[in-house]
């Protein structure tokens, strides 16, 4: 009982710590309270622009790396799923160098404003800025709450259902949105990712030390980095879908984005974005899949509840009360995260387009991350049915994915073209990736939209009518909708597109 007491005091100091330090430089960096709309929309939903290269680090690491990171890629249990992270170096890099000088010349609050820009009609910012509320709604929010809540009942034990932990990190982490904005999210996000990334290594060393740094008896195919054509990373997906993921997922984003668009000029958005590429390279692969390898000698295959168990296992008992709290603000600022971009989607592309030009953003932005909340919540029990919880998460946002980013390329790459061929390109990528991945599906083995069926009570079929995997599925998404879009730009709207992407970005 004394060990428990302690565990709880050091959780409790650890995240009060947490919560202070962050009120105080919040405080510190308030602003006068103004009413223009514009300059209230930088401050609730880019800092003001001060983030400092660091916060920007800090903020877009901790953002990506939360609780369904740690929880579903250790509980495939092998090695491969660390190329989503060394893929992701490559969307950073391309984000830092190809996106972020088009943002920061469009003057840009929100990812979907530059769509707005390109086409000239912003009812193709708001059609984008649906698709990414709905990720967000559907599928990213209620799987962080449902991660976290796991995580949390398997390291302590909890005689608690996954739905009352949900509500507490729900609670907890709409107040940062809400009270903050981006810079309390910034701020938290950079001092809980000092914590959560050494103790996180502190985990490696930890499990490999059990097992004595022996990994034998492991079968062969939870070890290596090439992945065989039934694997959940086939080796040949690197070359085709996993590209255009990370580019869409780093470059795209509004989550991620606007870490990097908060700061105060271009040059120390960059340098951010470098250093967060260096963490992604070099510090979070072994954490996202050592400690459940190891947990797959030790206990077997036991899926998502892999890392919580072995977290639990080899860290001393006090410890585990700063490393649940460092875990406990990972799922909170990645929660926070996508509230304050889902509210700033919602505020700049939707609200002031067509309600209201100049509402009250602060509390717009208490009402639009209370309703998502509450809908987040109630999404969390589909969740809970998923065999592994980051293979559901990337297969349903290629729904959304490969539809945005065909948007984006197009309205970088093609002059001339009609706003509504462009939409009616996103509809039908969506159209399309959601009949493809529905035939992919099979009674046996449901994917992306197959388990949301499942979860409806619809029954599947026996074998799957598409044998490609998801992340082939993505890519041909992508070149189809492209080609779709100009099609319908030539031949419906009557317009001859032009190739002018380079130019654009010389003199734009």
């Amino acid at each position: 009982m004394e060990l428990q007491a302690i565990q709880i005091i050091v959780f409790l100091l650890v995240t009060g710590a947490i919560g202070l330090i962050t009120y105080i430089k919040c405080r510190q960096a308030a602003p006068a309270k103004s009413d223009d709309v514009t300059a209230e929309n930088k401050e609730v939903f880019l800092a003001g622009g001060g983030l400092t290269w660091v916060f920007v680090a800090g903020s877009i690491t901790l953002t990506n790396l939360s609780t369904d990171q740690l929880v579903g890629m250790n509980g495939n249990q092998m090695a491969l799923l660390a190329w989503w992270e060394f893929a992701a170096v490559l969307g950073l890099v391309v984000l830092a160098k190809v996106f972020l000088p088009i943002y920061y010349r469009y003057k840009c609050t929100t990812t979907t404003e530059l769509l707005e820009k390109r086409y000239n009609n912003h009812h193709i910012s708001a059609l984008i800025a649906v698709l990414f509320l709905l990720g967000n709604i559907f599928i990213f929010l209620p799987s962080i709450l449902y991660g976290g809540s796991l995580f949390l009942i398997n390291m302590f034990d909890l005689d608690a259902s996954i739905m009352t932990v949900s509500i507490v990190i729900a609670v907890i982490g709409s107040c940062y949105a809400i009270l903050g904005g981006l810079r309390a999210v910034a701020i938290s996000d950079t001092y809980s990712g000092v914590l959560l990334l050494s103790l996180g290594m502190l985990v490696v060393f930890l499990a490999l030390s059990a097992i004595n740094w022996d990994f034998s008896g492991i079968p062969a195919e939870r070890l290596t980095l090439i992945g065989s054509t039934d694997s959940p990373i086939p080796w040949h997906t690197l070359l085709t879908g996993m590209i255009f993921i990370q580019i869409f997922y780093w470059s795209t984003n509004q989550t991620i984005t606007q870490r990097a668009m908060a700061s105060p000029n271009l040059q120390e958005a960059q340098k951010g974005v470098v250093v967060a590429a260096v963490i992604r390279f070099l510090i979070v692969p072994p954490m996202i899949v050592l400690p459940g390898i190891v947990s797959y000698k030790l206990y077997g295959d036991i899926g998502d509840a892999a890392y919580g168990r072995i977290v639990g296992d080899i860290l001393p008992l006090w410890l585990s009360g700063a490393f649940a709290a460092a875990l406990l603000a990972a799922a909170l600022t990645s929660f926070n995260s996508i509230l304050n971009s889902s509210s700033a989607l919602y505020v700049c592309d939707i609200h002031e387009k067509y309600f209201n030009k100049k509402p009250n953003v602060s509390r717009l932005n208490a009402l639009v991350t209370l309703v998502l909340v509450v809908i987040s919540l109630s999404l969390v029990p589909v969740f809970a049915t998923a065999d592994s919880l980051i293979n559901l998460v990337q297969q349903l946002y290629g729904l959304l994915s490969m539809p945005i980013l065909s948007c984006f390329i197009l309205g970088l790459a093609f002059q001339n073209v009609d706003y509504r061929a462009a939409m009616l390109g996103v509809l039908f990528g969506v159209g399309l990736y959601g009949v493809m991945t529905a035939m992919a599906s099979s009674a046996a083995a449901p994917i992306g939209l197959g388990v949301m069926l499942q979860f409806m009570g619809v029954e599947l079929p026996e074998n799957p009518a598409v044998t490609l995997h998801y992340i082939h599925l993505m890519f041909v998404t992508l070149i189809t909708s492209v080609p779709a879009a100009l099609i319908f730009n030539r031949f419906v709207f009557g317009n001859r597109a032009e190739f002018g992407w380079v130019k654009e970005a010389q003199t734009a």
